[in-house]
């Protein structure tokens, strides 16, 4: 029978092991500041446990709150020269993962439901639902962007009813990510455009069915044009 010899000495390979032991019990903590994951506008109250399986406590991204979310890194991407972190929170909240190299930072395959508290006041939305929302930012480029993004509304603007929620598929545009969102009817929309840098502006049009509703909504600060009455917020993350 032939043997096997395998080349590597006993010193290397108890150095290896040693190695991937510490990898593996490596605290989440440590290495979510390694790969910058702060210094894009996410942060926890809490980050417990090991880099495969962690849990960060009343996570956000910027005025987002995303709550507590279970959290690992994936062993693939790391040959590849990513770090690849999958999300999980509450059934039905959030699901995906967020991947950030030299050059890009993105998310994949998210599906989240996202409060926005006073993120976009005095825009009425209170809520971002994103349905397998995939995005890429390269060099700080929109470099792909696919995935259905619902905005749940509340209240009125000048009077005039609006509607539960806009909708529309994210898609890259000029170098930002563009979510072209709009009402059944065409005559409510929200274009949100965010950039690589992590700024934001967001514009709500109405066009108003008579004179009078357009005159209330010139009262309100919303500005005339193109046949409907816009009004804009700009922020960052």
């Amino acid at each position: 029978m032939r043997r096997i010899r395998l080349r590597t000495g006993p010193a290397a390979l108890f150095g290896a092991l040693m190695f991937a032991a510490l990898l593996m019990f490596l605290p989440l903590r440590l290495v979510l500041g390694w790969v910058g994951l702060g210094d894009q506008g996410f942060s926890a109250r809490t980050v417990t446990g090991s880099v495969w399986d962690g849990r960060l406590n009343e996570a956000r991204f910027g005025d987002l709150a995303l709550g507590s979310l279970d959290a690992g890194l994936s062993p693939l991407a790391l040959l590849i020269g990513r770090a690849r972190i999958a999300l999980d929170g509450d059934p039905g909240l959030l699901h995906g993962a967020i991947t950030l190299s030299r050059h890009g930072i993105g998310v994949d395959d998210m599906t989240a439901t996202l409060p926005t508290g006073r993120a976009f006041a005095p825009l009425p939305v209170t809520q971002l639902a994103l349905e397998n929302v995939t995005v890429h930012f390269v060099d700080d480029t929109c470099d792909r962007a696919e995935g259905r993004v619902r905005a749940r509304l509340v209240g009125e603007a000048a009077g005039i009813a609006l509607p539960a929620d806009l909708s529309g598929v994210a898609r890259c545009d000029g170098g930002a990510l563009l979510l072209p969102l709009a009402s059944q009817a065409g005559s409510e929309s929200i274009e949100l455009r965010i950039t690589g840098q992590g700024r934001y502006t967001a514009a709500l049009r109405i066009a108003p069915a008579d004179p009078t509703a357009a005159q209330r909504l010139s009262a309100a600060g919303f500005v005339p044009g193109q046949g409907s009455y816009r009004l804009s917020i700009e922020g960052s993350f």
